[in-house]
């Protein structure tokens, strides 16, 4: 059973996270109240929402569907445009708790995360107790429903949005779809998906969300990340490649209102997910052969996964983020946060990073204490060591990797016939 834990792992025990790859769960409370209200976001008018939706395209006294034909199967409306559109918020700002930025390393989500999760004021609500917006004009091309999994506690909704033929979004985690996009895509079952067009309004009701985060992709074909050295090991989640910062697109007052919400001070706001150098030891890396990401899909493939990345939150920090950690995915600190990835190269050579756990401080030293959102966190090590591993970098794209869990520094020598290589 795949299990998530958010940076609670790494000593913060804020963040929960379940589910599979994609997929994550955030446990913030935060008793702040928003400045924003519902007033200020394009809702479907109340009495409109109290019709019955149209069967028909020629029906009278109901709510028109757009992309909703005679047969109540979905129409096929072709994207528009080029370029990117301005976005509001996902979710009404006065129901946001926290946002976290992407870059996030959790549990089997080993390589930095390309999302940004919008957490609601009360995580621990019922299923559909807050509502999803459309952040801008789209179509809805894709809607599916994640596998009953046990870890799951409710229903997990994934849809993709395109606003014009090269910018997107992907939503991810909704608890249930609004009633015009149920009347397109029928009752939908665990594991299934749907695939189509239909068109949405900037502010649109979408669905709900309750007891897990919104999850929000943007991304933006023309733009192909740098830090992803082999972009071909990214086919089987090929949006990656192309994620972008949401704040650079959200309008005002969204954009300061979510800002006041994320814990990240640094640039980009939003976060980043790209690290790697080539020629040197910083950003992902995949076991042997795995192919990353492949195209096709492959169970656990998280395993094969590796990354020496910065935090999200206190960037000047690196992450050890491991698949396989003795089985186990696992992120930790290194003791004394030293040799800095960037600078690991061939020349280098064979380096040991002792493990330890750690946890997020305020600007006094005092520990976070979860209940509001802070800013100028700080990573703090824990001086209780978790374990020792060892890296080599045998070419510009290619290492060595051993991970010794419960192991001091001291009582590591050397590489063992269990080593494995890495490549990117």
């Amino acid at each position: 059973m795949k299990k998530r834990f958010f940076l609670v792992l790494l000593a913060v025990s804020f963040i929960f996270v379940s589910g599979c790859a994609g997929q994550d769960n955030i446990v913030p409370e935060v008793p702040e109240k928003a400045q924003i209200r519902q007033s200020d976001v394009q809702a479907p008018n109340q009495n409109e929402r109290e019709l019955p939706i149209c069967k028909t395209v020629t029906a009278t006294n109901c709510r028109i569907v757009e992309g909703v034909t005679e047969s109540g199967k979905s129409g096929k409306p072709e994207c528009s445009g080029e370029g990117t559109v301005a976005l509001s918020s996902p979710m009404m700002p006065e129901d946001v708790g926290i946002v976290m930025p992407m870059g996030l390393m959790i549990g089997d989500h080993v390589t930095p995360i390309d999302h940004m999760y919008f957490s609601p004021m009360d995580f621990h609500s019922q299923p559909d107790t807050y509502e999803v917006y459309a952040d801008a004009d789209g179509i809805i091309t894709d809607i599916s429903v994640e596998p009953n999994n046990p870890e799951n506690r409710y229903r997990k909704i994934r849809m993709v949005i395109w606003h014009t033929c090269d910018f997107y979004s992907i939503y991810n985690l909704l608890t249930s779809l609004s009633p015009e996009l149920a009347a397109v895509t029928g009752a939908m079952s665990y594991g299934d998906n749907w695939h189509g067009s239909i068109s949405v309004k900037k502010g649109q009701l979408l669905g709900r969300i309750g007891g897990q985060t919104l999850d929000l992709s943007v991304n933006y074909n023309k733009v192909v990340l740098k830090g992803f050295i082999v972009p071909e090991h990214y086919a089987g989640e090929s949006w990656k490649i192309h994620t972008v910062d949401p704040f650079d697109y959200f309008e005002e007052p969204y954009r300061s209102h979510l800002l006041e919400k994320s814990p990240r001070t640094a640039l980009p706001p939003g976060g980043k997910i790209d690290y790697d150098i080539d020629g040197r030891l910083a950003g992902n890396w995949f076991a042997e052969g795995s192919g990353g990401y492949p195209a096709i899909y492959v169970p656990d493939v998280w395993k094969g996964h590796l990354s020496f990345a910065y935090d999200a939150i206190d960037p000047a920090h690196f992450i050890v983020s491991m698949g396989d950690y003795g089985g186990e995915a696992k992120q930790a600190a290194a003791r004394g946060n030293s040799p800095d990835p960037k600078d690991v190269s061939m020349s280098t050579g064979m380096v040991k990073y002792e493990l330890v756990g750690l946890e997020y401080v305020l600007e006094d030293g005092q520990r976070w204490d979860r209940m509001s959102v802070a800013k100028g966190l700080k990573l703090s090590e824990s001086s209780m060591v978790e374990g020792t591993v060892l890296v080599q970098m045998i070419s510009d794209r290619k290492i060595r990797f051993q991970a010794f869990p419960g192991k001091t520094a001291a009582q590591v020598t050397g590489f063992t016939g269990d080593a494995k290589i890495y490549e990117r």
